[in-house]
This record gives C-alpha cells, structure tokens and sequence, in this order.
C-alpha cells in the first residue's frame, strides 16, 4: 500500500515539477502564432486599404466617362433604347428664352403669343435604362466646327432647325456671330434656309421638302381631278443640295393625307405611269425606297451622319373641326397615338439598307406630350394647332438624343458611331 502511495506521490511530484516547463513552451508558441495571424491580418487590410484608395477613384472616374457616352448606361451589353422612357418634371429646363432667340418662328413661341400656363417647358425626356446626359454646348460648337447640319422635311423639321440653332447659341458669347446667310427671315414660305455660326464657320440648314420626291404639275391626257403629281422613282430636284453635308437629317409623314393630297387633285407617278390607286401607305414605301437608293448612290458614309426621324403625332379633338385638345400636362397614357405606320416603313426600309441610318424613333416619346403643342397660341390665333409644337419644347429633346448620338457611340438604329465627322 505504502509502495503503491509512494508510486502515486513519485507521479505527482513529477508532474509537478514538469508541469511548468510544458506550459512556459506553449505558451510561447501560441504568442508566436498569433502574432503572425496579426501581422497577416494587418499586410492584408493594409493591401485592401491601399487598393481601395487606388482602384475606387479610376473606377469610378471610368463610370463617369461612360456617363458621358449614350449607349450601354445600363451596364448591360445591349444598346440602349433612348426612346423607352418617359417624361419627368426638371426644373433645369427650358433650356433656352425663345424671346432671346431670333430664329424661334413667331407662331411657335407660345408664351410670347400669350401662354399663361408653362408647366409644359418644364419636363425632361428620361430613358428607362440609360441617361441622356446634359451636354456642354461649347464643346458640341467646337464639335461642329466647319460642318454642315443639313434638315430636309417639312415644318416639323423646320422646327427642329430652330430648335437646335437656339440651343446652340447657348454656348455663345458672340450672338451677333449668327445670322442667315441670305437675310431672310424665318418663314415657312421659304424653300431653304441657312444660319451661319460665324465664330465656329459651320452652318445648320433647312431645305423644305415635304414628300421629299418630286412634286410637279399633272401630265397631259389624265383625268380632271389630277391636279399635280408625285413622282416617287425620283428624289426632290433639290436634293443635290443634300450631299457635301455632315450630318443630314430627314423627316416625312404630316402631308401623306387624303386632305393634302387627293383632296388637292394630287396623285402618284411612277416613271410614265400614273398610279391613281396607290394607297397612300405603298406611295410612302415606294418614296422611302426612292430615299434609300439616293443615299446609298449619293452619301459618303465616312463623311455624312444620316438620321430619319419618324414620324410625330398630334392630338386633335376633332380634325374635321380643327378642335384642338392641348392639356396642362402631358398623357398618362400614349392612347395608341405611340404607333404609327409610316415610322414602321422607316425602320423596314433602313433595316435593308448598306449605308448606315440612325432612326430617330421619337413617335411613342411624342405620344405623351398633348400639352406642348401650339394650339391657340401662335401668330394665327384664329386657328387651332395641334399638330406643331411650342418652343422650347419637345423637339429640344429630338435634338438633344441627335447631340448625343453625334457625341456618343452607336445607336439603336445605326452600325456606324464615329462616321459622322471623320477627318478623312
């Protein structure tokens, strides 16, 4: 028993004494590791603190530059479609008096004819998944040094004209530097006109051509109700004027009626051939095929940025009584005026075609906006208008994607971004 006590106390007193010396070494080396997981963890937020500071102003100075382009705002890989949006109240907006602009036609300048509502000045377009971003307009003059911005349609894009000119003298100091080049004032009785940037020597030009073929008076031996015709195998005899442009926007649709066409004694003509039933919609198609086969022949794509804008809705009452229906605000709801069959034949028609053609897709964009249109309020007060559209107003905003387009890259209608102002 005794040896069995004395055996026990041997392992105690040994354990004891060794007890210590264990417990000193693992301590020392768990000091040791910890202090290395420390160190580690300090190397690694260090390295992640150091990136941090590195990467995140590059990132998000690269965001910023993309910003500034027009496509892919959404981050996807697909072009963004500038045309699926809607309109939001911007109190940074009109961009321009159009008091102050001398090429604002008097019939359009709405507040000036006695508006007294001007909510409708104030509204921005917003595309769902992309900005259109506010574009410094010193840089689009500088951009626009030399050129030739050449609109060919009818009133609508005579507005346009005026529209953008305005704009673009937002970033002059020099005012007086802007004139028309022959003096004429602006009326939608004249055939062309031209305003010159003189500090920037370029020119935005307007060339009336509302069917954009020929128009000419009825041959001989045809029935008395044929006034006049259209001859759709052959472009406006003006249309040589349209070449040597750089950017060279077109538009057709307003006068493809019944009233402006067989109500007036006008019909259509191919070659020799009068087509008194050709619906009016073939007509149309027939006219852009025309257009088509002219800018593929005539327009040098690595000189010459083309855009079609469809076409732009109005919001009668009643048109047999010229009842206008302006609102105070714009439509919740397109109410099928978002489709249009001529803006359809647009796309067919471009989509067949070599040369490259940005669409300006603006029909379902303009659906929405009843309340801009000139209504009462133009120099003819008599008259009801709900087919034009006050400036500013909405066709800044035609005119601002069309800025965009020209500073940025592709568009939804276009295999060619930077074409328009090659130095070549």
């Amino acid at each position: 028993m005794s040896g069995f006590n004395r055996s026990v106390s041997f392992k105690q007193r040994a354990a004891s004494i060794g007890s210590p010396r264990f417990s000193w070494k693992t301590w020392v080396s768990l000091l040791f590791c910890v202090l290395i997981v420390i160190g580690s963890l300090v190397s690694f937020f260090f390295v992640i603190g150091c990136g941090y500071l590195y990467v995140l102003p590059n990132l998000s100075h690269t965001f910023h530059d993309h910003e500034d382009r027009f496509s892919n705002f959404s981050g996807s890989d697909d072009t963004c479609d500038v045309f699926d949006g809607n309109w939001v109240l911007d109190d940074s907006y009109p961009l321009y008096n159009a008091s102050e602009c001398p090429f604002v036609e008097q019939g359009f300048n709405c507040l000036d004819n006695g508006r007294m509502d001007n909510d409708y000045i104030n509204w921005r377009w917003k595309p769902n998944n992309c900005v259109i971003p506010r574009v410094n307009m010193q840089r689009v003059l500088e951009m626009l040094r030399n050129k030739r911005v050449v609109f060919v349609g009818d009133s609508m894009s005579r507005t346009q004209w005026e529209s953008l000119i305005c704009l673009l003298m937002t970033g002059l100091e020099d005012k007086n530097s802007v004139y028309e080049i022959n003096g004429n004032k602006i009326t939608k009785q004249i055939r062309f006109l031209g305003v010159r940037f003189g500090s920037f020597n370029f020119t935005i030009e307007f060339y009336r051509s509302v069917f954009l073929v020929q128009h000419y008076w009825a041959p001989k031996h045809v029935p008395k109700r044929v006034r006049s015709t259209l001859k759709l195998d052959k472009l406006d005899d003006i249309s040589e004027e349209w070449i040597d442009s750089d950017v060279l926007i077109f538009n057709s649709g307003q006068w493809w009626v019944p009233g402006k066409l067989f109500r007036m004694g006008c019909y259509f003509q191919v070659g020799n051939s009068l087509k008194l039933g050709m619906p009016i919609d073939s007509a149309f198609r027939t006219t852009l095929n025309t257009w088509a086969s002219w800018v593929e022949s005539k327009i040098n794509p690595k000189r010459t940025r083309v855009f079609f804008r469809t076409f732009e809705p109005s919001h009668w009452r009643n048109l047999t009584l010229w009842q206008c229906n302006v609102t105070k605000f714009p439509l919740l709801e397109a109410g099928g005026k978002d489709y249009s069959p001529f803006s359809d034949a647009v796309f067919e028609v471009v989509n067949n075609m070599t040369v490259p053609v940005t669409v300006l897709h603006i029909t379902p964009m303009s659906a929405y906006r009843s309340d801009a249109h000139v209504g009462t309020w133009s120099d003819r007060p008599s008259l009801s208008d709900c087919s034009h559209w006050c400036l500013p107003g909405v066709p800044d905003m035609w005119n601002e994607i069309v800025i965009s387009y020209l500073l940025g890259s592709n568009g939804p209608a276009s295999t060619s971004a930077s074409t328009g102002f090659n130095n070549e």
